[in-house]
């Protein structure tokens, strides 16, 4: 009669350890390159656990990792799902499981480091979570493979987004299509990327030599996905209205965003491009259908070369590390077509 008990995995050791698969992996055989703190509560949890390494689990150490976790702010958004699509199609050639972690919009780096604290995964990929002490020496700690999306730091491989280059393209297409007074839709929690998008757009505005009207720069109340959604736009659209005064055009602080701040001009009665001109951050699959002016930040692409970057982390280990900014590029359609123009 076989026993009803699971059988104990490698994967529950990690957990209960608190590090990483492969940390595990070299403590069953023996590397030197552990240290005698994490060895023993290595073999603590081996002990409490009663867990028994099969072939397969001594063998992991000298393979390539198991297990590829994304920590992501939120995979509900369009923005990191185009991000979680390049990866998805790329991890394709390797030998790994996936699995996304969810850290939460309202505070990522705390929900990161409940993540490392969990050990359960032996390779990362972060988007758009800024690596601060706290969570260095967590990744520090875990010596695993790790690639950043959307972040950076000197001592990890990362794809940077230049989003400042990108708030400045923005502002300069709008001006250049003859918008005089310009207003901007910033999410109700601030965010790194966001900063940079205004900090962008007010350099296009003080370069071009354009009033910049306080007023006009102004957020939704929704703090739902960092208020980057199409509440938070449409809320903004309604603050406007009460002002009594709207901006010549609008630079959302991304897609969604605008795609709210055009149902609510909708109902207003107000029409695109015809008496304002919108414009949205992302280029998401739906901006098209809209005919909306967007920035094009190449997520998929991104997750492609992050994903090819960790897979030669770990089959070589080169010592020299991959440190981009991608240029965003601006993709101009209706919403921003002025009729003078």
């Amino acid at each position: 009669m076989k026993s009803k008990h699971k059988k104990i995995t490698i994967y529950q050791v990690a957990q209960r350890a608190g590090v990483a698969i492969s940390t595990v992996s070299r403590v069953i055989n023996n590397s030197p390159n552990v240290s005698k703190k994490t060895k023993d509560k290595v073999n603590e949890a081996i002990n409490d656990l009663n867990f028994r390494p099969q072939v397969s689990a001594r063998k992991l150490a000298s393979r390539e990792p198991q297990m590829l976790a994304i920590a992501v702010p939120s995979f509900t958004t369009p923005y990191y799902n185009e991000v979680l699509k390049g990866v998805k199609d790329e991890i394709r050639e390797m030998d790994l499981d996936i699995v996304i972690y969810n850290t939460g919009s309202k505070n990522p780096k705390e929900g990161i480091e409940n993540f490392f604290h969990r050990g359960t995964a032996d390779t990362v990929i972060t988007i758009s979570i800024d690596i601060d002490e706290n969570v260095h020496r967590q990744l520090q700690s875990s010596e695993i493979p790790i690639v950043l999306i959307g972040s950076s730091h000197p001592d990890y491989n990362y794809f940077e987004l230049n989003n400042r280059k990108g708030g400045f393209l923005a502002g300069e297409h709008l001006i250049k299509q003859g918008y005089k007074k310009l207003g901007f839709i910033t999410p109700a929690i601030e965010t790194k990327a966001a900063n940079y998008r205004k900090q962008g757009f007010l350099d296009a505005l003080h370069e071009f030599k354009m009033p910049v009207i306080e007023k006009f720069f102004l957020s939704g109340d929704s703090t739902k996905h960092a208020g980057f959604t199409e509440e938070a736009g449409f809320e903004a659209i309604f603050k406007y209205d009460k002002m009594g005064e709207f901006p010549d055009a609008i630079f959302c602080s991304s897609d969604t965003q605008a795609i709210g701040a055009y149902h609510a001009l909708n109902k207003l009665g107000i029409k695109v491009p015809e008496d304002i001109g919108i414009m949205g951050y992302d280029n998401i699959k739906f901006s098209r259908y809209l005919d909306l002016t967007t920035i094009d930040q190449k997520m998929y692409s991104v997750g492609v070369m992050a994903t090819k970057r960790l897979a030669e982390i770990i089959r070589h280990q080169p010592e020299d590390k991959v440190q981009e900014t991608i240029d965003p590029v601006l993709i101009a359609r209706n919403s921003t077509k002025k009729s003078n123009t």
